[in-house]
């Protein structure tokens, strides 16, 4: 079996280590809240395990970012959602807009909450509570919480984890990294028959 997972690791551990580490942390988890693919978690994680004296400080950053561009994905849905709405459509979001949707009819302040932990995207989220005028202060509060319990329990993990983490990380990254790329095509294929 190909290493190609744990080459992976080992060059995102050390991109992690860069003295603008801290910086593409932050953009990356602004950017995931509103428009990227790619959860910050990818970064949070290396870097605390990298430096695990600054875990509390990586999360908190995380969090804030992430709260700021959920911001600006509200802001997106609040004045841009006819423009948006072909985009999701086309990335393959609008079941999930819709989903997002449903969650805030019912739950409203809870769903944003709640999105911090769920499968769909953020971005999804905050674009589709700004479409939906949710009230700004209760989303921001709501963002604060559920992002930051996300991305402070991810620094937990990796904080207390550490060596032995690392070591099973090490030692089991490939098996993990093929298997889930296995499980995708599985589910893709799934789905289109």
């Amino acid at each position: 079996m190909t290493r190609w997972f744990s080459r992976l690791l080992d060059r995102v551990i050390g991109w992690s280590r860069h003295r603008h580490a801290p910086w593409y942390l932050g953009a990356l988890s602004f950017a995931e809240s509103s428009f990227f693919p790619i959860p910050p978690d990818v970064m949070l994680a290396p870097m605390v395990l990298a430096n695990r004296d600054r875990a509390w400080s990586f999360a908190m950053l995380t969090t804030v970012a992430s709260v700021v561009g959920g911001l600006a994905g509200f802001l997106i849905g609040m004045v841009a959602i006819d423009w948006v709405t072909p985009w999701l459509v086309r990335v393959g979001y609008s079941d999930e807009f819709a989903t997002a949707q449903r969650w805030f009819g019912a739950w409203g302040f809870w769903a944003v909450l709640a999105a911090g932990f769920a499968p769909i995207p953020y971005k999804v989220f905050t674009i589709a509570a700004g479409a939906m005028s949710m009230a700004l202060l209760p989303f921001t509060v709501a963002s604060a919480v559920g992002r930051g319990a996300r991305f402070f329990l991810v620094a937990a993990l990796i904080f207390w984890g550490g060596e032995p983490f690392e070591r099973n990380l090490r030692r089991y990254v490939d098996v993990i990294g093929w298997s889930v790329v296995a499980i995708i095509v599985v589910i893709i294929v799934a789905l289109r028959f």
